[in-house]
């Protein structure tokens, strides 16, 4: 088995496997913290971001190439349309890769670049609603940067002897800007989604016949699943976006993966010190502080997701808190879509949220609140529904938590400049620093209450050392602290006794030891019929078996030898019964072995200990027998009847059936 990372973010992973023969794809992740080194994409035409000075080079380098880069807070950013860091395609064909496995929506956003943009040629598997919430992300970005085209497109700054020497508030050793894309196209997306088969939970595929694969639920978000792969005598488990935790989604089975093989563990918390119901505590209390000074807040948001408990959360807390009369507003291109799929997806949600279907309920609280009209969304800023219903003070909830694109780029142009506005960052994608960085100076408040409800480390070994697996493969960024708690000795995934650890990183091809001892074979039922078995002990039976072994589509079965095939085998082995009259098994008995040796007229034999065994030395007949626990070896050159004679000696010191 090999494993083989194409992407540096655990958080993003897209990771090949081969089994069997078989080449298999996990996720395809797509990093957008590569946005951040690009200038915002406003609706109209901003003064500040319009004003903002070329970046000017130390050695003179072309002109063309400052104005491609401006300058802002002490760093530079490409003024182009933002581009996302794919995973490193190019070190694999996809012509040879048989089929892609996507986990949950969020690590879909790259799918289109690998069905679109290379050979191949393969299936995707994913739940429904990670098919339909992964396009609503997509179709969220596809319109937000087409909405507010580039004139120009910006390249001289790849150049490695330039990017090398900028600063860009991005991390560039990880992501190379050779990997940088611009988004895909509607028209591609369609294409993409066109090739995904929907599986559900619980149910197994059978892939080329060699192994079966099901989805299990993560408890991650809806539709988010984990990967296990089972033959007759090996168990892989591959272990994504993973939590524990009580919220909407189904919740996490990990019963199946009990004493597997290998474990494949990605994804695990980004804010591990942080616990998400103390973030949610201190979002509320943040947000009715702004609002008592007379502020709006702001929450860059993704349309799906986290955004649904913060409405269940948020908005009766600033009922109770005497703020029922401030509107709360959702802006997204996708935001109907969004709040009507997510009521059609009971059998995804967690037992108290299906019951609510019988009774009969919506299972999510913010269709109540759109229905009272507490809660109002909107397919943008532009709509003339928006512009009519508008006030403030209010709480808007829009996208992208990236702020480089979307209607979040206007409102923080519109709010940033007063101190008693509130800007609350919740995802934990992007460092928020980084993030308003092109728009200072800034003004209003911002706060970073992340939440993330993935599995974090303390978690992870305890469900590592609660279903045992042989072997744990995690990324070796695991293997010590986070860069920004490397005192925080415990912050690393440990194993403990029982499982071997391995690690990988990117590029890397990992091999992992499952050594294959068996396979599972059907046998004819008249080949079956005529089997005589032997007890060797107590319980113990064995029957021996002569027939035609065929392997076809990874299947075995074994059949009756046909009246040809037999001749065929009389011609090619004559002298040989058919089927044999005996065969042997056991450990060779020397002691008799080196009596009958003697009766045969052969005296000067000697043994010879070897670590497995031993070496008989026949030195008249220069020739030997190597025994060992496994097979008997005859030595002895042009003399076919010593080697006949001796053959038939060793086959009367095993035992036969």
């Amino acid at each position: 088995m090999k494993l083989i990372s194409l992407s540096d973010n655990v958080n993003k992973p897209c990771n090949l496997v081969q089994f069997k023969d078989t080449l298999m794809m996990f996720d395809c992740g797509l990093d957008a913290l590569s946005t951040l080194g690009f200038i915002p994409l406003p609706l109209v035409t901003s003064n500040h971001f319009s004003s903002l000075p070329n970046w000017t080079a130390s050695n003179n380098q072309d002109t063309q190439l400052e104005s491609e880069l401006k300058e802002c807070d002490g760093k530079v950013f490409v003024d182009s349309a933002p581009e996302f860091c794919c995973p490193e395609f190019s070190t694999i064909n996809f012509k040879h890769v048989d089929v892609i496995f996507v986990s949950n929506y969020l690590c879909m956003l790259g799918l289109p670049y690998i069905t679109e943009r290379t050979d191949f040629e393969g299936v995707v598997y994913a739940t429904e609603p990670t098919i339909q919430i992964g396009r609503q992300f997509m179709e969220e970005i596809i319109y937000h940067i087409e909405r507010t085209p580039k004139i120009k497109l910006a390249s001289k700054w790849k150049d490695k002897s330039v990017y090398q020497n900028l600063p860009l508030p991005v991390n560039l050793s990880s992501l190379p800007p050779h990997l940088w894309r611009q988004i895909f196209t509607s028209k591609e997306l369609n294409s993409s989604f066109s090739k995904v088969k929907v599986i559900g939970y619980g149910e197994k595929i059978d892939i080329f016949g060699a192994f079966q694969i099901s989805a299990h639920s993560s408890g991650y978000c809806i539709g988010s699943c984990n990967w296990l792969i089972e033959t007759a005598h090996e168990k892989i488990v591959y272990l994504s976006s993973t939590s524990t935790l009580t919220t909407h989604p189904k919740p996490i089975d990990y019963g199946p993966f009990r004493k597997a093989d290998v474990m494949i563990i990605t994804n695990l918390t980004q804010t591990p010190i942080c616990n998400p119901d103390n973030m949610l505590a201190e979002l509320c209390s943040r947000v009715t502080a702004a609002l008592a000074s007379g502020g709006n807040v702001l929450i860059p948001c993704y349309p799906s997701g986290v955004i649904y408990d913060l409405f269940e959360c948020l908005i009766p807390h600033l009922d109770n808190s005497g703020f029922s009369t401030t509107p709360v507003y959702f802006v997204s291109p996708v935001a109907d879509q969004s709040l009507a799929y997510s009521n059609i997806l009971a059998e995804w949600l967690t037992t108290n949220k299906q019951t609510r279907v019988y009774l009969p309920e919506e299972p999510f609280g913010h269709s109540y609140l759109v229905r009272s009209g507490r809660l109002k969304h909107y397919q943008g800023i532009h709509v003339e529904a928006f512009s009519n219903d508008y006030k403030s003070p209010c709480v808007v909830f829009t996208g992208h938590p990236s702020l480089r694109f979307g209607d979040v780029v206007h409102f923080i142009e519109l709010w940033k400049s007063s101190p008693n506005n509130l800007i609350v960052f919740t995802e934990p994608d992007f460092p928020y620093k980084d993030a308003l960085a092109p728009y200072q100076p800034v003004a209003m408040k911002a706060i970073h209450c992340p939440i993330d409800t993935s599995l974090n480390f303390f978690q992870v070994n305890k469900l590592i050392r609660e279903v045992k697996p042989s072997n744990v493969v995690i990324s070796e960024k695991y293997t010590s602290p986070p860069p920004m708690f490397d005192l925080k000795t415990d912050l690393i995934v440990d194993p403990g006794p029982g499982s071997e650890l391995i690690t990988y990183k990117r590029n890397e091809t990992i091999r992992i030891k499952l050594n294959r001892k068996y396979e599972r074979a059907a046998i004819d039922s008249e080949l079956a019929s005529s089997l005589v078995p032997v007890e060797l002990k107590s319980g113990v039976s064995v029957a021996t078996v002569t027939g035609t072994l065929i392997a076809k589509d990874n299947k075995f079965k074994l059949e009756t030898l046909t009246a040809n095939e037999i001749n065929e085998i009389r011609r090619n082995k004559q002298g040989q019964a058919i089927p044999p009259q005996f065969y042997t098994y056991g450990t060779l008995n020397l002691p008799m072995f080196m009596q009958l040796l003697g009766k045969a007229g052969i005296y000067d034999a000697t043994i010879e200990q070897t670590p497995n065994g031993c070496i008989v030395h026949l030195r008249s007949e220069d020739a030997f027998v190597t025994i060992d626990d496994s097979l008997t070896h005859i030595v002895c050159d042009a003399n076919d009847s010593l080697r006949i004679l001796l053959k038939d000696l060793v086959y009367q010191c095993l035992k036969k059936i």
